[in-house]
């Protein structure tokens, strides 16, 4: 919840940016739509809870990567559409083997606080619908579907009217089901966004 009201509170300085810093929001790309990629780690922070035995081994973190569009209401608020590969929970041990795998569709809104020297800050806050699966060598498995809400907070470089670089920090809440269990997914990753003139 810290980290909720953290996200909150830069989304909203952010969307308060559009009325209070008009001479930096004029210098923002005026570019509507845009389309970017993201790849970075994931973290499963409750992926090998109750699993951590003699003989067996748990890896709660992997590789994530995410595809997006979106569209740019004005220079400080923006929308996107994603769909985020969350990757792997792999554990083995006894010779079995088992994996969990989670992908998620997001909406978000996000919320830009321009700086200096084409850097900016934003907040983001929104809602996920996640399919999370469960796989083994040992016959048992299982799926869910779930929703529920993301947030994150970065920092965003524009390199030219067209292009421009993220580094973010962003969290899934309680991923998964009954079947599969649930996790919180914490991603660290950096990205590319391109503006369509």
């Amino acid at each position: 919840m810290k980290h909720a009201r953290s996200a909150i509170a830069v989304f909203a300085l952010a969307a308060g940016a559009s009325l209070a810093t008009p001479a930096a929001a004029q210098d923002m790309n005026p570019n509507r739509f845009y389309i970017g990629a993201t790849i970075g780690q994931t973290t499963a922070s409750d992926g090998c809870s109750g699993i951590i035995l003699p003989g067996i081994t748990c890896n709660d973190s992997d590789t994530a990567w995410r595809i997006l569009g979106g569209y740019r209401l004005d220079p400080n608020i923006s929308f996107e559409l994603g769909y985020q590969d969350l990757g792997k929970v792999k554990a083995t041990g006894f010779g079995v083997n088992g994996e969990v795998t989670s992908n998620v569709w997001e909406l978000v809104a996000v919320g830009t606080l321009p700086l200096k020297n084409r850097f900016s800050i934003y907040g983001k806050v929104g809602g996920y619908r996640g399919d999370t699966t469960l796989r083994s060598n040992a016959g048992f498995s299982g799926s869910d579907t779930n929703t529920d809400l993301t947030f994150g907070v970065g920092g965003r470089y524009d390199l030219s009217p067209q292009v421009a670089f993220r580094a973010e920090y962003q969290t899934y809440q309680s991923v998964g089901g009954g079947t599969v269990g649930t996790s919180d997914f914490d991603v660290v990753s950096v990205g590319a966004l391109f503006n369509f003139q």
